[in-house]
């Protein structure tokens, strides 16, 4: 068995792979066109909510947000968990991968990247979310047969190859062989759940408490410095 074409002759084509802490959007005969967090802002004026920031601009905002914006990650666990704000965030990351909103030209088919065991449920709601935020079509790709695809595995042949993708929500294991996924398991922890870890450690450790947003290398080298015995935070 062969992988089936997932796209058309379409330059307007696009490839999104939605992440748990970020989404990447590839288009045809161009790449990697939009690598951004997964975090979008949200702004309440008088009881109507609004698109505020998404992406890099939402992420620098996380702890600083003022009254009446929240920042917000619409995926947990590789898969969506807040529909309507991943509708909002997935049209932004569409519209800036093609240079802006724009009324003329069709929209976009696009193939989405799925965890291998998520429901039936979680996969309409990507389905759902994608549609909504102006896809002309949506098809979905398990992970690690995108994984497999991109690294230039032999999934076609008759030979078993296997990935490991970890990422901040789920780590996916799967052996490939023949087109399809022979076998594969989907665990719900990724760097998200080691970040946690370390900041649980360190908070037991030292009485130091970690934000979400990290903060820089210079800063963590300090950081570091203090908590050593003998130093000065």
């Amino acid at each position: 068995m062969r992988i089936p074409r997932l796209f058309n002759t379409s330059s307007n084509d696009m490839a999104i792979d939605l992440g748990t802490v970020n989404t990447i959007v590839y288009a045809r005969d161009r790449g990697i066109v939009v690598n951004q967090p997964s975090v979008v802002a949200i702004e309440e004026i008088n009881g109507i909510s609004r698109l505020r920031a998404v992406g890099l601009e939402a992420k620098m905002m996380m702890g600083r947000t003022p009254l009446g914006t929240r920042t917000i990650r619409p995926l947990r666990d590789g898969v969506i968990a807040d529909v309507e704000v991943a509708e909002q965030m997935i049209k932004a990351f569409i519209d800036l991968a093609r240079g802006g909103p724009s009324r003329l030209s069709r929209h976009p088919n696009i193939v989405v990247c799925i965890p291998s065991g998520a429901t039936q449920v979680e996969r309409r709601a990507i389905r759902q979310a994608t549609a909504n935020a102006g896809a002309g079509s949506v098809r979905l790709i398990e992970e690690p047969m995108a994984a497999g695809i991109g690294v230039g595995l032999p999934i076609n042949e008759p030979v078993g190859s296997m990935v490991i993708d970890i990422g901040g929500g789920t780590t996916e294991v799967a052996v490939i062989s023949l087109g399809n996924l022979a076998h594969h398991a989907s665990a719900r922890v990724g760097g998200d759940r080691m970040d946690d870890a370390i900041a649980s450690s360190v908070r037991r450790a030292h009485n130091l408490v970690i934000g979400e947003r990290p903060p820089s290398a210079s800063r963590w080298r300090s950081v570091s410095r203090g908590c050593q015995p003998g130093g000065v935070a």
